[in-house]
């Protein structure tokens, strides 16, 4: 029992030792001005329409992006429901909605250049843009400094 213990406390070590030296180096961005989910999902709110994507984090987990699924533009998505599928080296993930509302672009750059998202996830890696609905979920979302004790916490 003993050495089991001493194994997982090592590997939260281990994890820890990781996030700090990857926050500290820089090598971890999240942006200040925008809501987080706990599942790795920015959201960026501008005049009703908000920008949806994945953190600098998230794409680092996943490693080498390599396919996306987008939704169509008009598809109506649900707050922390899965709206896609994002596949990488490491593994395939849904993608959920920060928010409810309807699609209105969607980021087809994606379709042919899928590594847009480990090269710019804040920029040029947005994935789609939403009509909001309910801007009072937002308020359930995660602050930048929330984000990252939910990091530190992993």
């Amino acid at each position: 029992m003993t050495l089991r213990l001493l194994k997982v406390f090592s590997r939260k070590q281990q994890k820890a030792k990781y996030l700090h030296e990857l926050f500290k180096g820089g090598k971890v961005v999240i942006k200040e001005d925008l809501k987080y989910t706990r599942e790795h999902e920015w959201i960026k709110l501008e005049n009703n329409i908000a920008t949806v994507g994945i953190t600098d984090y998230a794409q680092g987990e996943l490693g080498d992006v390599v396919f996306i699924e987008l939704p169509k533009i008009g598809t109506r998505v649900e707050h922390m429901k899965p709206f896609g599928v994002i596949e990488a080296v490491k593994a395939v993930s849904e993608l959920f909605s920060p928010a409810t509302g309807e699609v209105t672009e969607v980021n087809s750059k994606l379709e042919s250049e899928s590594g847009l998202i480990n090269k710019d996830p804040y920029g040029e890696g947005w994935i789609i843009r939403l009509k909001i609905k309910n801007i009072k979920e937002l308020d359930q979302l995660l602050s930048a400094e929330e984000y990252k004790k939910l990091l530190e916490n992993k």
